[in-house]
Parts: structure tokens; sequence; C-alpha cells
């Protein structure tokens, strides 16, 4: 089964979105038939929305995460607490 055999609601965050990148090479070298062209924007426009999803999904887990452990204070680089601890 080749990569765009695949249905998306399988892949995984990375297989999309290397599977988009690919997707918008290839449309970019202008070397694509319309016919062809039209179901690979198709499928890319499925692979973005795939890709937003799973990252909505990731940022609610982390909110999910710090709400149940507390508040946070932000990372500063100049931050030396670390180093005390």
């Amino acid at each position: 089964m080749s990569e765009g055999d695949r249905k998306i609601e399988e892949l995984a965050f990375e297989e999309a979105l290397g599977e988009l990148e690919q997707i918008v090479g290839e449309l970019e070298s202008g070397q694509v038939e319309l016919e062809r062209m039209l179901d690979r924007f198709e499928r890319a426009m499925a692979l973005r929305k795939r890709c937003a999803a799973l990252l909505a999904e990731a940022e609610t887990r982390i909110e999910q995460l710090v709400n149940e452990e507390g508040a946070t204070e932000p990372f500063s680089s100049g931050d030396t607490n670390a180093e005390k601890a």
C-alpha cells in the first residue's frame, strides 16, 4: 500500500505532515496534470485538516495536564531555579 492509499484518519501527525509537504512540493513543481493536481490538492487539504485536529488534541491534553498539576510559571532562559534543585 502506498502513502497515498493510506486513510488520512490513520496517519500520525508526522506522517500527515510529511505527506503534505511532499504534495506541496509536487504541486509547486508545475509538472502535474490538471486532474492529478486537483486530486493531490484535495488530499493536501484533508491532510492539513488532520494535522490541525491532531495539534488541537495535543493542546487540549497539555492544558488538561497543566490544570491537573496546578498553575505553572513560564520558563525563561535566565531562570536558574533548575540549577538550584
